[in-house]
């Protein structure tokens, strides 16, 4: 059901919902009946103002029940100081059918007492799957809500990225209205990546580095400008582009204390960075193979342990984050809070699961629109396969409605993969049991300014997406 007038909303809310508050008279109900009607509404509603309204709606019943979007700095600063046991921070990226598939981790979240999570959309992401992000916040909320899952929710905008083709001044102020929409929508966390703007020509690695931490300071300065009151954006940063050379110590050295030097300069008394990401011999989406299996990875831990060694014991960071590792090996997970990694990306795993179940005519039928939308992309020498496993992503947006409305037993399958999956990633990432020690650590936001608005796009994509 989709509401379009405000007398429908008026009518579904009563007795339930105290419209002007969003304070909640009946919980049951509006886990049982409510929430669904008004997620869609606020996502596929014909009324613009509609879906402003119910977007604000869920915020407010999310947060009058005991959800509340936050930061995860403090606890990042914690895990600096040496908190134990080590656990690194699953970071999610979901693309599509957004509120079923956050239902499935916060299902997992609550049976494992779990509350170390983080839901991502990158810059890129938010064009090419249509979701803006007061969408993936509502949605994310409204999940929260119909799952009864009590406490901090961690969303983060993922590789806001500087394009290095584009006019660099153009380039900052659209990061910089980015990064306001994105404070706007409750993404206290926000991943700042100008690592693309690293020069290997130059002598130095100070020199090398200096545009990455020249810009990656602004842009930081500005987050502490505007984010809202009683927040501490958590802020990571990047030294190696994903998929180049992997990073060193002596980059990760060089980028930090220029950052610091810039930082302090344009804001003396704010807290800096929480985690810096690092290049470990991964890519974004894996590297398919002319059969449309992905590449093993040669991926060095050595860089995650060394590097996050020194972060955490001379700059007080979290430590390491892993980019590119949702394709890798089950067994590989392990590994990573053994490494100093305090955050990993995951992303295309969870794609190629919702592909592998989708209903073979919505498969065929996206891989036929791929097909004739984007050929321009089917380089010389590229199998089918692998045309179609690096240019799916792109049909999120337009197939968006089809996603959602799939019958229930065509998305149970898709749903319930996902569900183990990320049951096996809690686990092996060890953050089963951390809902008690984010509660320690972490702050509700004094300021709730979730402020929906329906004219937002999100312009050119950066050169790169997620993982």
């Amino acid at each position: 059901m989709i509401l379009n007038e405000e007398t429908e909303l008026r009518d579904l809310l009563k007795d339930t919902v105290d419209t002007e508050r969003g304070q909640v008279l009946d919980p049951e109900a509006v886990r049982e009946k409510i929430i669904d009607v008004l997620v869609w509404t606020a996502v596929f509603s014909d009324s613009p103002s509609l879906r402003a309204r119910t977007k604000k709606l869920i915020w407010q019943i999310a947060h009058n029940t005991g959800t509340t979007a936050s930061s995860i700095h403090h606890l990042y600063m914690a895990m600096g100081k040496g908190l134990q046991p080590a656990f690194t921070v699953p970071a999610m990226n979901i693309r599509c059918i957004t509120y079923d598939v956050a239902r499935k981790v916060f299902r997992v979240a609550n049976s494992l007492q779990a509350g170390a999570f983080i839901f991502e959309l990158a810059r890129s992401e938010m064009g090419y799957t249509d979701q803006s992000p007061w969408e993936y916040t509502t949605c994310v909320l409204a999940a929260a809500v119909k799952e009864n899952y009590r406490g901090h929710v961690f969303i983060q905008g993922d590789h806001f990225q500087v394009n290095p083709h584009r006019d660099l001044n153009s380039e900052i102020a659209s990061l910089k209205s980015l990064i306001r929409d994105a404070l706007d929508a409750g993404f206290y966390n926000i991943d700042i990546d100008a690592s693309t703007m690293v020069d290997y020509s130059r002598r130095t690695v100070s020199e090398q580095q200096a545009m990455n931490y020249t810009l990656t300071a602004q842009l930081a300065a500005f987050i502490r400008e505007h984010e809202p009151e009683g927040v501490v954006v958590s802020i990571g940063a990047e030294i190696g582009h994903i998929g180049g050379k992997n990073s060193t110590v002596e980059e990760a050295e060089a980028f930090m204390e220029g950052f610091l030097r810039e930082f302090q300069r344009l804001c003396p008394s704010g807290p800096g960075l929480s985690k810096l990401s690092v290049q470990t011999g991964t890519t974004h989406g894996g590297v398919p193979l002319p059969d449309g299996t992905v590449a093993e990875v040669k991926l060095d831990f050595s860089v995650l342990r060394d590097i996050g060694a020194l972060v955490r014991q001379r700059y007080g960071l979290s430590g390491t984050v892993q980019h590119g590792a949702s394709t890798l090996p089950e067994e590989l997970f392990d590994l990573f809070p053994e490494n100093n990694c305090s955050e990993i990306h995951l992303a295309t795993g969870f794609q190629n699961i919702m592909f592998q179940y989708a209903p073979e005519p919505l498969r065929e039928e996206v891989y036929g629109f791929l097909k004739d939308r984007h050929r321009d992309e089917w380089k010389e020498g590229m199998t089918e396969e692998q045309f179609l496993y690096k240019t799916r992503k792109k049909a999120f947006g337009p197939f968006k409605r089809r996603w959602w409305e799939m019958d229930p037993e065509e998305k149970t399958p898709i749903l319930d993969a996902l569900e183990e999956r990320f049951r096996l990633l809690f686990k092996k990432l060890r953050v089963e049991g951390t809902h008690q020690v984010v509660n320690r650590y972490v702050v509700s936001p004094v300021e709730q300014r979730f402020s929906p608005r329906e004219d937002w796009s999100p312009g050119r994509e950066s050169p790169e997406g997620s993982d």
